[in-house]
């Protein structure tokens, strides 16, 4: 009771408080002027003619188009306005009083009757471009006190329809392709008016005459005429071409010459473009490139247009696009010259492109900073060949260097240390022995041919050594859609160098499984993998955006037709080494829902498995699946949870290695994103899911293994996030704790009665803190 009483003082305290600044305002503002305090609209209609969800979408959409908006207001009260006020008129532009009014204040918006008129027109034309046709808009201004808000009365009338839909045109060739065009019309039978529609399908028979040649035509050339005579809310469209059309607008052209300066710049424009020095190519093209950097291979496969053939402005847009992701071009630009003697239909392609240095050199520095304390740095050294066949091929090689120290840990603490080498070769092209048939409109595909080593040296426990190479194509079927195919991989894992603290820690029963598996030989992964990357086309209006990726990965069993079991172990040997034999497939699953313009609601679903057979067991090490950590269950530590009930202590032992994983994985993420202003934003989110192995004969028992009760062995986490943009990219704070532990005994794994946020033992044993740059999905 005590309580109540306090917060209706409180709040009683605050309304005076307000209502007293609001009448200081009011005492600043001039004489007969009245802030304005925005719009209030009241919709009539039938009960048939809008719902209740269609009058309440139908009044967002107009108050979202009222002018003018608002001052920024705290419970009623424009304490910015006030602030204005208060800190006073400055004597210069240039002084600490105009900047502080500047940052701090905001000058009055006063109520007008030129509003409420303004406003009217807005919103009754709305209403007539939404087929909500001779609706009407009343308005006007009620004061109250210092502030005069804006109050309209619309009356919405019944919705037209789309009765029939008619292209009218004649015999010449135009108008046949007018009626062709015809059949894929956006406007539809007993759909709404919308005049958005109707721009929609100007726009699109545009895009479609474009692509068969009418290079000047646009949509100002398609005539719409309406006649809502027809009785019952319905309308009649009739689409037609103008009779003022001009005529170079109703003609098909062709192209006559390409011409490509692979060398322009604007300092040297006059010598890069002189045609007398091109060389005309074996597909007609004429090339100025007196530096012979290019071979003419290159613009044939790139440039769509052949001399002869007619205009399309979709192989135009093709043509932009696969230039600039060559990546050999800094800017690429075009010019269509039509032949302007007499009633010639012939155009001339010209394309400007400004390379890029052909060599070039980067440094880059990074440090590095991980939930098990481990902190480091890395030295990246990354040498570039933009041409180095002169075809677009860019060849990449990388020299890495890096350290990680384990803080806290005193001499119990490990270092690590990490080198590596890496080479990429890509092609702009596919680059086969065998004929591969693609389709040939779509951006180019890319061969990427990779080989690399690495070594990690974990001082006195043992050496990483990994080599790796792989060959893979990349091509896209549509803007949406991305395909990647590695038909041959090879990654051989070599551990060594075991030191005496290795050893002496084989002792450990929590940790010696995970030391026995990392020994138990070298590992050969001789691979094919296939992934799908899909992303859900830019919607106008729609709050949903979604990603989509699959791969699928088969190892071994290409090579195992091809091996015999020479020592008669039941293994086969590769170079005299045993090979991975498995099977594995995974999905990773992203929906983005926009709740209002400053929230976004994330969610993933990722859902993995493996299954091995012949040589293995269990998947190999580098090919497990993982839960835990700042992209993963952020309540636990990286690789922290799993598998199955299987309990990692978090002690110095289970982080002197890396943790085992799983063959099987399950998880699903979700977050309400909020964006405070344009560079802070919050997160508030919840994790789950775990690890499990599809079998388990040596590592863990069967308490990890994959069963029907897997729901009741999920980890749960939970939190809240701040994420600072700096534009180039987004650094993050995730804070989360445990709400569900899955190797507790049934019955106590939620640990809801637990949390003790005051407690000091209970935040470090529980609390965690992940530091990333860029958001986890």
């Amino acid at each position: 009771m005590r309580t109540r009483k306090h917060i209706r003082t409180l709040t009683l305290l605050t309304g005076t408080l307000l209502l007293m600044a609001g009448c200081r305002v009011g005492k600043y503002l001039p004489k007969d002027e009245k802030l304005y305090d925005g719009a209030d609209i009241q919709l009539v209609s039938d009960a048939n003619v809008l719902s209740k969800t269609e009058k309440t979408a139908l009044t967002e959409q107009m108050l979202e188009m009222a002018r003018p908006k608002t001052n920024k207001q705290i419970f009623g009260f424009p304490y910015k306005v006030w602030l204005y006020y208060v800190i006073g008129e400055p004597k210069k532009d240039s002084s600490f009083r105009a900047s502080l009014r500047r940052k701090l204040g905001e000058p009055p918006i006063f109520a007008t009757s030129r509003s409420i008129s303004a406003n009217s027109g807005v919103w009754k034309s709305f209403l007539e471009n939404e087929g909500y046709f001779h609706s009407s808009v009343e308005g006007s201004l009620v004061e109250k006190g210092y502030k005069a808000k804006g109050v309209y009365k619309v009356n919405v009338l019944p919705r037209y329809t789309i009765d029939s839909v008619g292209f009218l045109s004649d015999t010449i060739a135009v108008g046949k392709d007018f009626r062709e065009a015809g059949k894929n019309t956006l406007l539809r039978p007993t759909r709404p008016y919308r005049l958005d529609n109707i721009k929609l399908e100007r726009e699109r028979i545009t895009q479609e005459f474009k692509r068969k040649g009418y290079y000047y035509f646009t949509p100002d050339y398609v005539a719409v005429l309406a006649d809502t005579a027809t009785g019952n809310h319905k309308t009649r469209l009739y689409l037609a071409l103008k009779p003022d059309m001009p005529d170079a607008a109703g003609r098909k052209y062709y192209i006559r010459n390409v011409y490509v300066y692979p060398n322009y710049t604007l300092a040297g424009a006059a010598q890069d473009t002189n045609r007398q020095e091109a060389v005309r190519t074996t597909a007609g093209f004429f090339v100025v490139d007196s530096s012979r950097a290019y071979d003419e291979r290159l613009f044939h496969s790139v440039i769509g247009f052949k001399p002869g053939r007619r205009y399309n402005s979709r192989v135009q847009d093709v043509s932009l696009s696969r230039l600039i992701n060559l990546g050999t071009f800094k800017f690429v630009r075009n010019r269509f010259a039509p032949d302007v003697q007499g009633d010639s239909t012939v155009l001339d392609v010209h394309y400007y492109l400004t390379p890029l240095p052909k060599k070039s050199l980067r440094l880059e520095i990074a440090g590095t900073s991980k939930s098990n304390n481990l902190t480091g740095s890395q030295l990246t050294l990354s040498w570039k060949n933009r041409n180095l066949f002169r075809r677009a091929e860019l060849l990449t090689i990388n020299g890495t260097a890096g350290i990680e120290v384990q803080l806290g840990a005193g001499s119990k603490g490990v270092t690590n240390y990490s080198y590596g080498l890496d080479a990429t070769l890509t092609f702009p092209r596919l680059v086969s022995p065998l004929r591969i048939d693609y389709d040939r409109r779509q951006i180019l595909p890319k061969t990427n041919i990779t080989v690399g080593y690495q070594q990690i040296v974990r001082s006195q426990l043992y050496d990483l050594n990994s080599f790796s190479g792989s060959l893979s194509y990349s091509f896209r079927g549509n803007n949406q859609t991305e395909h990647t195919l590695t038909p041959l991989s090879l990654t051989f894992v070599k551990t060594s160098n075991f030191g005496d603290r290795f050893y002496e820690l084989l002792t450990d029963p929590t940790v010696s499984a995970q030391y026995l598996a990392l020994i138990q030989g070298n590992q050969l992964i001789p691979s094919s993998l296939y992934t799908l990357h899909w992303n859900s086309a830019p919607q106008a209006g729609s709050a949903w955006s979604r990603q989509f990726v699959f791969n699928a990965e088969a190892s071994g069993n290409v090579v195992s037709l091809f091996t015999k079991d020479k020592d008669f172990d039941g293994k086969k040997d590769l170079f005299g080494s045993p090979f991975s034999q498995f099977l594995r497939a995974d999905i990773d699953s992203r929906h983005y829902y926009k709740l209002t313009p400053s929230i976004t609601w994330a969610s993933r679903l990722f859902a993995g498995a493996g299954i091995s057979y012949g040589n293995s067991t269990y998947l190999p090490f580098v090919k497990q699946y993982f839960s835990g950590g700042s992209n993963s269950i952020r309540a636990f530590r990286p690789r922290g949870i799993g598998p199955g009930r299987v309990i990692k202590q978090d002690s110095l032992q289970t982080t002197l290695l890396q943790d085992g994983g799983g063959d099987i994985k399950l998880e699903l993420n979700t977050e309400l994103r909020m964006k405070f202003n344009k560079y802070f934003q919050g997160a508030l989110f919840v994790d789950a899911g775990n690890v499990w192995m599809y079998k388990d004969e040596t590592l863990y028992g069967q308490e990890a293994v994959f069963s029907k009760d897997f729901y009741k062995e999920v980890a749960v986490g939970t939190g809240v996030g701040l994420r600072i943009d700096v534009t180039y990219f987004v650094l993050r704070f995730d804070l989360a704790f445990p709400i569900r532990k899955p190797w507790l005994p049934e019955g106590d794994r939620w640990t809801f009665k637990d949390i003790r946020f005051g407690d000091t033992d209970w935040r470090r044993k529980n609390l965690i803190l992940n530091i990333a740059v860029g958001y986890p999905f």
